[in-house]
């Protein structure tokens, strides 16, 4: 079988994600770099493989794919390995609804929110929006709380690591860089023990931008 091809750059939440599913099924991979941030917006060879300009990309055995989720449930079905996707429709469900709730809240709020204006925007010479931090704050806390909720057993999903550990690492990594954030999760017990068990997996550690 082909070596397939991911699209991105290292840095990226959710090309990370994508590495650490192949990672997880054992998968050796060419990462290509792609800066979406260049002069000129992203390079038309790579728009021709992704039309909104966004990362990751992936090709497998002439088999072209875009969008994270899609991305890493191809590759736990197409790849032998460990499963990444819990057989039992409610635990399944449950990552669903752990992946959803990271896509739609805890990447822009925590993520693009409050660790770019603690982080990176001081990083660039750009004084931190605190008003905007204050309001993502509270934002934060249910995000936290809901994934708390979900996560009935070690990790996210329940009794077995999932596509939902994978998608949310990255973001987490980012979100723990900030003293809120990392005050806001050793709140939360559960969040706190998921945390030391994917961070130490050799996936998370071998990813590291």
């Amino acid at each position: 079988m082909a070596q397939p091809t991911l699209y991105g750059a290292a840095y990226s939440v959710y090309v990370r994600a994508c590495r650490m599913a192949l990672a997880e099924k054992g998968v050796d991979y060419d990462l290509v770099a792609v800066d979406v941030f260049a002069p000129g917006g992203p390079p038309a060879e790579h728009l021709a493989r992704q039309p909104f300009g966004k990362i990751p990309a992936f090709e497998h055995d002439g088999f072209a794919l875009y969008e994270t989720g899609a991305i890493t449930r191809y590759v736990d079905e197409t790849f032998d390995g460990p499963p990444l996707q819990p057989a039992d429709p409610k635990a399944r469900a449950r990552m669903t609804q752990a992946i959803g709730i990271q896509d739609g809240h805890v990447y822009p709020d925590l993520v693009w929110g409050i660790y770019v204006e603690r982080i990176e925007a001081p990083a660039r010479g750009r004084a931190s929006d605190e008003a905007r931090i204050a309001r993502l704050l509270p934002k934060a806390e249910t995000c936290l709380a809901a994934l708390a909720a979900l996560a009935d057993g070690p990790w996210l999903a329940g009794d077995v690591l999932t596509l939902a550990d994978l998608h949310a690492a990255p973001m987490f990594a980012l979100f723990r860089r900030t003293p809120e954030g990392a005050a806001m999760v050793a709140r939360h017990p559960r969040l706190e023990a998921w945390w030391a068990a994917i961070s130490g997996r050799s996936s998370f550690i071998e990813t590291t931008p």
